[in-house]
């Protein structure tokens, strides 16, 4: 046998030795990733059990207070969107051990659609289910639109130091066109309608435009002011600025009739509702959701790597 005879069963050796390699390789890499899998959905799937376990045996079957809770921005997509508060608040009154329903509220406000949707909502609980109370606790603040939300309960009830109010619409925006001027920017802006633009924080202000917009604050103002009024009835004492966008203490709302009277979630459910077990039904990320979201993450990653080092073609 000559030298390059020699050569060429080495390098053959070799590419067949390196071939297995990586097939064990790959295989390892694909074993890790199908256990990681099982070993995720095992985990999901205990894990949704001893969630739902855990709600189902909260209140041990004995008569409850109800717990819904709307924190922040109230907007679509957020926990205080009109979707994840309504439903809560639906499978709190429809449980059959539920004494009374207490919204929590802690928001500044936002969206008229989204607050009018709660408000609605809260209305026709209320009238589908008679014999449940509906009452707010406010935490630190319930402005805006989360005293929209809370002039659809039955009563309010707040802290001393509590805001409240803020019963006003705005909207507003920017105006870059004297910027574009010293920078020598031309707007070039084409429609199809002649108040397409309007507003358009490129162009100079069209008093036009701004009366306009001022019409469309003033009408949800209005609605905004009915729903205050409907919802407060005879205890409201109007006052010339009640309705300006201002912002009251808590004790000071309980003297113009925007709030009931003192109280937190304990002492409404213990001496209000007469219920002192409290259910929580507020629609929040539980830890099932919360593993699967953070393994989603970590189980795409060992995918891909898994994918670049078994192909020839990726590396």
């Amino acid at each position: 046998m000559n030298e390059n005879d020699s050569n060429w069963e080495r390098d053959l050796l070799t590419k067949l030795a390196s071939a297995a390699l990586r097939e064990q390789r790959r295989a390892r890499l694909w074993g890790i990733f199908f256990k990681l899998l099982t070993f995720a959905y095992i985990t999901f799937i205990l894990l949704s059990v001893y969630d739902w376990r855990g709600r189902a045996d909260m209140s041990g079957g004995k008569k409850h207070t109800a717990l819904v809770e709307l924190n922040g921005l109230i907007a679509p997509g957020n926990d205080a969107s009109a979707e994840k508060i309504t439903g809560a608040l639906q499978a709190a009154f429809k449980d059959k051990n539920t004494q009374g329903v207490v919204l929590k509220i802690n928001s500044p406000g936002g969206s008229p659609v989204q607050s009018q949707t709660i408000y609605d909502e809260m209305k026709r609980l209320r009238k589908k289910y008679p014999e449940i109370p509906l009452h707010v606790v406010v935490e630190d603040i319930c402005a805006s639109g989360g005293y929209f939300v809370a002039a659809g309960a039955e009563r309010i009830y707040v802290s001393k130091s509590s805001i409240v109010g803020s019963i006003g619409v705005l909207m507003n925006g920017f105006g870059f066109n004297g910027l574009m001027d010293k920078l020598g920017v031309d707007r070039r802006l084409i429609t199809a309608g002649e108040n397409k633009g309007m507003l358009d924080p490129f162009s100079p202000v069209n008093p036009r435009d701004v009366e306009h917009a001022r019409e469309l604050v003033n009408d949800i103002h209005q609605q905004f002011i009915a729903v205050v009024r409907e919802g407060r009835g005879k205890r409201l004492k109007e006052t010339p600025d009640m309705f300006s966008g201002l912002i009251w203490t808590g004790q000071k709302s309980v003297e113009l009739g925007l709030a009931d009277g003192m109280g937190t979630l304990d002492s409404v459910a213990r001496d209000v509702i007469k219920a002192e077990e409290i259910v929580d039904f507020s629609q929040k990320e539980n830890i099932a959701e919360k593993f699967a979201r953070r393994f989603g993450a970590a189980a795409a990653n060992t995918l891909v790597e898994a994918l670049m080092r078994a192909s020839p073609v990726l590396r």
